[in-house]
């Protein structure tokens, strides 16, 4: 009677344990690992860093267990309602949001929320399902529209100013209107479109804005000004060699040349304290999770969850490539965290419902096929 117990208590918590995609789940756990051991470490002159973080993780693991629950047939029903409530918060942002360190990012609703993140999973949800509605049925209309629908919030974000969030956005959407199957003649026009338009959109830009741009080129033009950030990052991940000066032994972190060490730079941490072969670990961890992705959306059953899947992966991909570039000096300071081990709660939330949505995605894959 009681193996019989055993067993049913066991069908009912099944579908609520079995959620998640073990390969990614393992990936997961080894990225946010090898993230508290670094955190520990840059975060040694910033009192309850670590436990804050422990918190966060913790969060964005019911995220993402809940939206591992959720089928993708909920995620297309209500992916008009997310898109329009998230640009309806940007309005409402640019209306009458709150001011912090002079940017307009914030809306307050007895606390604050920065209503950008949203746009990060509701813009290729959106996509998808617009894609979806037109299946087989796309014309060169199809993908104006799209762009569009995609210009719309990142046009009301990069007016906050918000450079980093903006172009996560951006190109959150166009991965799914290039997974679509915008021709390559399209996308040859618009890259060159975009190369035409770059002396206006240099007009446009703030100020600080363009010096980030001309400390990317020149940071030594300001080495104890605008260039002082790149130029010590920089040093902290060469001076790490092949094998890294080694755990809590980085100098650049402890005598507190690398600034945001915790947030935006602490890629510099770890380059320097584990060196060239703990890079190509952490890059080989990112690899796994592209690569997994991109698996999950050739294998995913509909147009929409490809798309979505393919999306999200990407913008996995996006948060990492410009994280390790900007801190390497190859591409202007934007303010994009490293995924999953930057410190930071709103983009692990962000990051933590992707992953959900692709085990969704996987799950209910399987059990289609079953």
């Amino acid at each position: 009677m009681r193996i019989n117990e055993r067993r049913s208590l066991w069908r009912r918590l099944r579908p609520f344990v079995t959620v998640f995609d073990a390969p990614l789940a393992l990936i997961l756990f080894l990225l946010l690992s090898t993230a508290l051991i670094t955190l520990s470490s840059a975060g040694m002159d910033f009192p309850g860093r670590l436990e804050g973080q422990i918190r966060n993780f913790l969060l964005a693991f019911v995220v993402m267990w809940i939206a591992a629950l959720v089928p993708p047939q909920t995620l297309l029903r209500y992916a008009v309602p997310i898109y329009a409530v998230g640009v309806g918060l940007l309005v409402a942002v640019f209306m009458f949001g709150v001011i912090k360190k002079g940017a307009r990012r914030w809306l307050h609703i007895g606390f604050d929320i920065q209503p950008s993140e949203i746009m990060k999973i509701a813009m290729p949800l959106m996509l998808a399902w617009y894609f979806q509605q037109r299946s087989g049925m796309l014309r060169w209309h199809s993908f104006v529209l799209a762009a569009v629908l995609l210009v719309i919030p990142v046009a009301l974000i990069a007016k906050q100013p918000d450079l980093g969030t903006a172009l996560l956005v951006l190109a959150s959407g166009f991965y799914v209107i290039f997974l679509a199957g915008l021709s390559w003649k399209a996308l040859i026009a618009l890259v060159l479109a975009t190369a035409a338009s770059l002396p206006v959109a240099w007009s446009m830009m703030h100020d600080y804005q363009r010096e980030r741009v001309m400390t990317l080129i020149d940071p030594t033009s300001d080495p104890l000004g605008k260039g002082f950030h790149i130029i010590q990052s920089t040093i902290a991940i060469g001076s790490g060699g092949v094998f890294g000066k080694g755990y809590h032994k980085g100098t650049q972190a402890y005598l507190e040349f690398i600034p945001e060490r915790t947030t935006d730079f602490i890629f510099s941490v770890y380059a320097e304290e584990f060196g060239l072969v703990g890079i190509l670990f952490l890059l080989l961890l990112y690899l796994l999770l592209i690569g997994r992705g991109l698996m999950i959306a050739a294998n995913a059953p509909t147009l929409f969850t490809r798309l979505l899947a393919g999306a999200i992966t990407m913008i996995f991909f996006t948060y990492a490539f410009v994280n390790m570039g900007m801190v390497s000096g190859i591409l202007p300071v934007v303010g994009v965290p490293l995924p999953f081990m930057s410190y930071g709660g709103t983009a692990l939330m962000t990051l933590g419902l992707g992953a959900g949505i692709l085990m969704s995605i996987q799950r209910h894959r399987k059990l289609v096929q079953t």
